[in-house]
Parts: structure tokens; C-alpha cells; sequence
């Protein structure tokens, strides 16, 4: 599977699937970047490709230097069970 790539131009992730697009979508702000929506193709939910997605998102939220809000309720869970990503909580 493809790896994910940060759409600076539409503001979101993507992640490319068999099944189409998996998306995280941001806004930005001084330092901080707010996830307020993710959403996986339908067929393929339930199978991981979620997780990776907001995993590449959250690595490149720190390679920026920034600083995440989690808006989106599976971001915010993915974070409660990956302590790793919990240090880049605003």
C-alpha cells in the first residue's frame, strides 16, 4: 500500500487505497494543526488503514515541529491508545 502524503495545497492527508482516498483533513494555525476529519472508504473500514493514515499524519505533525488538536474523535482515540503521540498534544 501506498504511503501517506501530506496535500498542503487541500490541507489534508491522503492515503491511497484499492477502494479510493482515505483523507485526514487540518486547518492550520501559528504552530498548531487541528484534525477535524477523517474518513476511510467504506469497504475497506475496520481494517487498519485509519490508524496508518492518522499514524503518517501524526509523524509529519512532529517532523513540522507542531503541535496537534485532535478535533476528529478517531485522531483523538488514536492518541489515547499510542502514547508515543501524546507529547504533541496543544
Amino acid at each position: 500500500m501506498a504511503a501517506v502524503r501530506h496535500n498542503t495545497e487541500e490541507q489534508r492527508f491522503e492515503l491511497d487505497t484499492i477502494a479510493g482516498i482515505a483523507i485526514a483533513d487540518y486547518r492550520l494555525s501559528p504552530g498548531v494543526m487541528t484534525i477535524f476529519h477523517t474518513e476511510v472508504p467504506v469497504p475497506l473500514r475496520g481494517r487498519g488503514i485509519g490508524c496508518r493514515l492518522v499514524k503518517g499524519a501524526l509523524e509529519e505533525v512532529r517532523r513540522l515541529g507542531l503541535k496537534v488538536v485532535p478535533q476528529c474523535w478517531f485522531v483523538r482515540e488514536y492518541i489515547d491508545r499510542n502514547s508515543e503521540f501524546t507529547d504533541l498534544l496543544q
